[in-house]
């Protein structure tokens, strides 16, 4: 762990992250582009775990729902991410003895590993749950799942800050 210590205390010395922790302006401008891309990328997400759950948008298929929110979760998602690894980058020394990045961090990953084998075992199913409009408990347990996940992620982002 020390080497990861090291890499931290590296990445926070840098000119580059010096130069966005000391700005008067820039720490704010990156911090808004990551708030927005974790509102475009859990709120896309949040609507479509709540259609997956039956619980709105109920007279649309979930193939129907689904397909229009895939660009919409990537650009949000490019956002949040970019603009979170320079954040890190401002304040990686800190942030390494953080829980609550930590955790954050963890949690993000655990979403992003729910989602890819939500992927792998539904992407060939969606179409037939549209002529049933049934969906499987296994996805809806992903969904509940991810909804769960992107709840404690944005709880522990404002936590970082109080901690």
């Amino acid at each position: 762990m020390t080497n990861l210590l090291h890499i931290c205390q590296w990445a926070a010395g840098t000119a580059f992250g010096s130069r966005i922790r000391e700005s008067d302006n820039l720490f704010s401008v990156i911090e808004t582009v990551h708030v927005l891309g974790i509102m475009f990328t859990a709120g896309v997400i949040a609507i479509a775990d709540l259609r997956i759950l039956g619980l709105i948008l109920t007279r649309y298929t979930v193939e129907e729902t689904l397909k229009p929110l895939v660009t919409i979760t990537w650009l949000g998602f490019s956002a949040m991410v970019s603009s979170g690894l320079l954040l890190f980058v401002s304040e990686a020394d800190k942030l390494y003895y953080n829980w609550a990045f930590r955790l954050k961090v963890t949690l993000l990953l655990m979403a992003g590993v729910n989602q890819w084998l939500f992927s792998k075992a539904h992407e060939r199913d969606v179409a037939s749950w549209s002529a049933t409009r049934v969906t499987p408990r296994r996805a809806k347990l992903a969904a509940a799942l991810s909804l769960g996940l992107w709840a404690g992620i944005i709880v522990l982002g404002r936590a970082i800050a109080y901690l």
